[in-house]
């Protein structure tokens, strides 16, 4: 029931799993000072601090130890997270910089510790990709873990946590999820994180609702306070009133009845009702991920991001440790394909011995394919590692940033480079993978006809593709709105791409957002995409979308869609066209209208 006499209040944070959820609120206090003191040493002291930052690291590794030994089992497909924590203490960047600030500027180890990590999270946050900029919240984790055992403080304590709380934190690790009853959490609401955190990646698997990155919640919201989380619109409203109270439980009612058809049939094949085949596929970035995209019905590794294994860290990867772990990953999706994207980051993200200045816009900077051609030291050997691994599987090789016809040629003919090399050292290898290329700069869409000569299938990135048409920064609040997917320019650059595979034969996949919404699925599929990957909680859904309908009817809609003038005329279109459909298949929410 709603406290006598307390206004309602609501907070809008980022919206990461969705679903309502009503119920008490639980706060956990944050024991860590805000500010970190600086205290000088003198020489003989030095070793000692030292000592002690080591001590708290191989603590704090014990205690991640018995996490994943005592891990209750919904957690048991995540344990990879808290393994990643492990092995960020011992990294060079984290652990070695430490030791030598500390040594070097005679500081303390908690002021040498947080000043390490402040360097580390500004090179994550400086990082296009989200799901990569997100990484950086492991490093923090890591901190704050390291921190609280040199200052002798204490985890925070989960057992309380009652039923139907719902949990309100500055912050919520692996680590600590590791240790809750998460039958007893309703919801997450915390002042950090964002959609591609490792809380709304935990939230969204368990179906948990969340809202993130709500600043200022944990100190606003106490215990007890009454709460509606609302994580598809990242809306929390505190102590709500009588009517809201009753237009949320419609809405949870509704919501539970969408989420119970969602999964079905997610394990079956996708296709239209006139027999139009679409693989499903999906996104991952760590090896221990294959599961849960298997789990979810994923018909593919559609985009292997292979970023991780170069940030964080002060020297490149070897040919060995890119190709054991591009093997595990292709041995455990097997007979499944894997698409496997070379590295995509700017060049100031990549290990000790490459240095760039600044760029004022990293975006349209040398990142990606243009970084790789300028570094080949760095490229051969991680297309090396990937022919490598394609011997134990089937691997499909995909270039990022792909503007013409000249990169793609350099990239071709570095893998018959890489190719040739292996062979010299009678290495087994697979020395033709399947090549396609990222759809993400406008220049190649619009020449999509020549790449087609050079490729066996193009991959959609529509999260670059959109914010480089449109020239739109989603992270800009003030023009976060003019991010639309159905833009009419959006719209003609996919049909254009369209018409060059229909005409050539080349395959056709899109690895952005856009494929992972069903409400999108009957306009992709009238397109002529045959492959959609997504993050694996949105498998089964737009698998029901695909056999919600026929290919005929799909081709309709996209037709029409392509003489729309407006982005809400396009959404129109599909919501007259598709919408009672999606929702008579628990699909789409009874409000959902997307631009």
């Amino acid at each position: 029931m709603p406290q006598s006499g307390v206004p309602e209040t609501s907070l809008k944070g980022i919206p990461a799993s969705s679903g309502i959820a009503i119920g008490l609120a639980f706060l956990v206090d944050r024991d860590l000072p805000e500010v970190v003191a600086r205290y000088s040493l003198d020489g003989g002291q030095v070793a000692r601090e030292v000592n002690r930052f080591k001590a708290a690291v191989k603590t704090t590794e014990q205690e991640i130890s018995r996490l994943i030994k005592r891990s209750p089992k919904e957690m048991g497909q995540h344990l990879y997270l808290l393994e990643m924590e492990k092995s960020l203490l011992k990294d060079k960047l984290f652990y070695s910089r430490t030791i030598e600030t500390i040594q070097k500027a005679r500081v303390n180890a908690e002021y040498a510790l947080k000043t390490t990590v402040d360097m580390v999270k500004t090179v994550f946050a400086r990082i296009e990709d989200p799901y990569l900029r997100e990484r950086g919240s492991d490093v923090a984790s890591v901190y704050h873990r390291v921190l609280r055992n040199l200052l002798g403080g204490k985890a925070p304590d989960y057992s309380h946590v009652a039923r139907r709380a719902i949990l309100v934190a500055h912050d919520v690790s692996p680590a600590e999820a590791s240790r809750m009853d998460l039958e007893h959490v309703m919801g997450f609401v915390t002042d950090l994180g964002g959609v591609n955190s490792h809380t709304a990646i935990i939230a969204r698997t368990l179906g948990i609702p969340a809202v993130l990155g709500l600043a200022g919640a944990s100190s606003s919201i106490r215990t007890g306070d009454l709460l509606i989380v609302d994580g598809a619109a990242g809306a929390v409203i505190v102590n709500p009133d009588d009517d809201t109270l009753v237009l949320y439980e419609e809405k949870r009612a509704d919501a539970a009845k969408i989420q119970s058809v969602q999964q079905k049939g997610s394990h079956l094949p996708a296709q239209t009702s006139d027999g139009l085949s679409v693989t499903v596929s999906g996104n991952m970035e760590l090896k221990e991920e294959v599961v849960a995209v298997m789990d979810k019905g994923g018909d593919a590794i559609g985009l292997y991001r292979t970023e991780f294994l170069y940030l964080n860290r002060t020297e490149l990867p070897t040919e060995e440790e890119l190709f054991e772990n591009y093997r595990e990953v292709v041995e455990l999706a097997a007979p499944r394909p894997v698409t496997i994207r070379t590295l995509d980051v700017n060049g100031d993200k990549v290990g000790k011995g490459i240095f760039f200045e600044h760029a004022d816009n990293p975006a349209l900077g040398l990142r990606a394919i243009r970084f790789c051609l300028a570094h080949p030291e760095v490229f051969q050997t991680q297309l090396r590692a990937i022919l490598r691994a394609a011997a134990y599987g089937k691997v499909r090789l995909l270039f990022p940033m792909i503007s013409g016809l000249t990169e793609l040629v350099a990239a071709r003919r570095a893998v018959k480079e890489a190719a040739d090399a292996l062979d010299s050292r009678g290495v087994s290898f697979s020395p033709e993978p399947e090549v396609g290329v990222m759809i993400e700069v406008p220049s190649a869409a619009v020449m999509a006809d020549l790449l087609a000569e050079h490729v066996n299938f193009f991959s959609v990135g529509t999260n670059d593709l959109i914010q480089y048409t449109l020239a739109v920064d989603r992270g800009n609040q003030h023009v976060a709105h003019l991010f639309q997917s159905l833009h009419p320019a959006v719209i003609r650059l996919l049909g254009r791409v369209a018409e060059v595979c229909r005409d050539t034969g080349v395959r056709l996949a899109m690895c952005g957002e856009m494929a992972a919404d069903p409400f999108h699925t009957p306009l992709l599929l009238g397109m002529n995409f045959t492959e959609l990957s997504m993050h694996p909680a949105a498998i089964g859904p737009v698998k029901n979308a695909v056999r919600a309908f026929s290919g005929s009817h799909c081709r309709e809609v996209a037709e029409r869609a392509a003489r729309e003038k407006t982005a809400e005329g396009v959404a129109r279109l599909i919501e007259e066209s598709c919408g009672a459909t999606l929702r008579d298949r628990g699909l789409l929410a009874p409000s959902h209208i997307t631009g």
